[in-house]
């Protein structure tokens, strides 16, 4: 006998069954990873939880070998972990993998704009994630106003212009969500850094790619230093 999930598992796997359309007639493994990438970015699944296979294949109405492939990848992408004999569990970040990330991030963004050529740069991608979290924050919506933040580094790093750099910085993001997904303050954490945004966007926007990228350094410094002391100290246990 299977004991029944938690109330916030439940309206999770509730939402997961609501995705089963967007499989349609192509039901591969990489359109259920997106859809379980996306619900845990979401926060649907929090760090530490076990993703049933027996739920998630009834909510998505997909085999268990369908699923079991998707689990791989998304376990390649280290948003996940397999336990031997226990199961699958959305993964915990550690204070190492926290650091990992941002000397990743600092290599990536920082290169993407000191490689930029001469002005004028395309920051139209960034200016419209600068003014999505502005939004969120007028409204309260810290979790929105973290999503906006992700983009925001997102498209700084598109300004390099390269494909798999967009994608391994999907992959790092999505990684660092984890983190955020445990953090208790959001909004301590977040609201700083809207000016700081601000600040940068207008270095790219008048064309002194030189002072953005010494802003951004900066930042992301900072930014590492404080994600670690707001941190739970005890992180989650898998459940």
């Amino acid at each position: 006998m299977t004991a029944d999930p938690p109330a916030g598992l439940s309206a999770a796997l509730s939402d997961l069954a609501a995705d089963r359309a967007l499989l349609g007639r192509t039901s591969t493994a990489e359109r259920v990873a997106a859809i379980l990438r996306e619900r845990i970015a979401q926060g649907s699944f929090p760090p530490g939880t076990r993703l049933s296979e027996e739920r998630i294949c009834g909510a998505l109405g997909v085999s268990r070998n369908t699923l079991r492939e998707a689990f791989r990848l998304l376990t390649h992408e280290r948003l996940l972990v397999h336990r031997l004999n226990r199961g699958t569990f959305v993964r915990v970040l550690t204070d190492t993998d926290i650091v990992d990330i941002y000397r990743v991030r600092r290599l990536v963004e920082c290169a993407a704009l000191r490689g930029l050529g001469e002005p004028p740069y395309d920051a139209a991608e960034v200016r419209a994630a600068v003014t999505a979290g502005e939004k969120a924050a007028a409204d309260g919506d810290w979790q929105e106003c973290s999503t906006a933040n992700i983009r925001f580094h997102q498209a700084l790093a598109g300004l390099a212009g390269s494909a798999r750099t967009d994608e391994m910085m999907r992959g790092v993001l999505a990684e660092l969500r984890l983190a955020f997904h445990i953090m208790g303050d959001l909004r301590r954490f977040h609201e700083p850094y809207l000016t700081r945004n601000q600040e940068l966007v207008r270095a790219l926007e008048t064309g002194r790619k030189a002072a953005a990228e010494q802003l951004l350094a900066a930042y992301l410094d900072d930014s590492l230093r404080q994600l670690l002391e707001a941190y739970p100290q005890e992180h989650p246990a898998e459940r």
